[in-house]
């Protein structure tokens, strides 16, 4: 858990997303107590646990039609929570579900249910559940902000926000390109979830046309959406606390090139 810090440093990151758990086993080691020590001291030397982000586990899902991997979803979701809360990150970010041919409002519904059961399972611990937009592949919920604003609504909960990632957004439809469309899909934001309750951003460029609903991936700038859309967005006064996290290709070379690319757009 270290070497997260660690790199962020070398990189100069001014946030960090991790993982707290193997993303391929539903069953995961225990966080060592040593381990946890590092984490949380590093981390709060580095300035990082102020914001900083857990990715779960993409095994999850939280509207699963199997009673099995329902159950196995909703145990590792509030392990998840409670790693966080050892840890001392403050937010843990989640795909919604996927509600496998079952139908969106059954989805949302059985999402809203895990939500409030994981939340009152984990009541006390300091961390906040980061509902992420998605592409629209497949049956995967959360591709709409309509998606989002009805499990903020159902669940109604202080301990739930959103984390808005820009490719998604794009590959669903939402258009980043020029500053009229920027300017339009962050008032739909604003109108159907609210910006207040984005807490953090995935930023990343996408291989794919707008509205195509594929979540490939593009280094920022040489992707469809272009440098104009995370330009205006590094700029957006009603972000400017907020954490922006990249899931660009590149492994840390590619990482400190687009770190570049953001910095060079910053107040410009």
């Amino acid at each position: 858990m270290v070497n997260a810090v660690r790199q962020g440093l070398e990189l100069e990151c001014e946030a960090i997303q991790v993982f707290t758990r193997n993303q391929r086993q539903w069953t995961p080691k225990p966080l060592a107590d040593e381990q946890v020590r590092e984490f949380r001291e590093e981390g709060e030397s580095a300035g990082y646990l102020v914001d900083a982000v857990s990715h779960a586990s993409y095994l999850i899902n939280l509207c699963a039609l199997d009673d099995a991997i329902l159950e196995k979803s909703r145990i590792a979701f509030e392990d998840e929570i409670r790693r966080c809360g050892t840890l001392g990150i403050p937010y843990l970010c989640i795909h919604p579900g996927s509600h496998l041919k079952a139908g969106e409002e059954a989805g949302l519904v059985g999402i809203a249910e895990s939500l409030k059961l994981a939340l009152k399972a984990t009541k006390g611990v300091k961390v906040t559940v980061l509902l992420e937009n998605t592409a629209g592949q497949g049956t995967n919920l959360g591709y709409r902000f309509e998606h989002l604003g009805e499990l903020l609504r159902l669940v109604k909960s202080k301990r739930l926000g959103v984390c808005i990632d820009t490719c998604h957004m794009f590959a669903a439809g939402y258009d980043l390109r020029t500053k009229k469309a920027y300017e339009a899909s962050m008032t739909e934001l604003d109108d159907v979830v609210g910006v207040e309750q984005v807490r953090a951003f995935h930023l990343n460029d996408s291989k794919f046309e707008c509205g195509k609903k594929r979540d490939r991936h593009e280094n920022i700038g040489e992707g469809e959406i272009g440098k104009t859309g995370f330009k205006l967005l590094v700029n957006d006064d009603r972000f400017a606390s907020l954490p922006g996290l990249l899931e660009t290709p590149g492994g840390p070379e590619g990482y400190a090139n687009n770190l570049r690319t953001l910095r060079r757009m910053r107040n410009k």
